[in-house]
């Protein structure tokens, strides 16, 4: 079931009234600004996103002893 356009006029004009004409540029802008940084973050284009690591010489290195599980509390 999806919101007509009354629905979505009533709802527009309770925003309205509650927060007011002037907050509502601002609130706009926070939304598509919130809006953009989470489409960038699912694209995996964000600053912070480093890729994949590069593998190491020595990974491939075979390790001897004797393996220990690990313990968990």
């Amino acid at each position: 079931m999806t919101p007509g356009i009354p629905e979505l006029l009533v709802v527009l004009l309770i925003v309205l009234v509650l927060l007011g004409p002037k907050r509502l540029p601002a609130l706009g802008r926070q939304l598509g600004g919130g809006l953009r940084e989470l489409r960038s973050g699912l694209r995996g284009r964000g600053d912070d996103a480093a890729g994949p690591a590069a593998p190491r010489a020595d990974e491939d290195e075979v390790l001897e002893g004797e393996v220990v599980p690990e313990r968990r509390r």
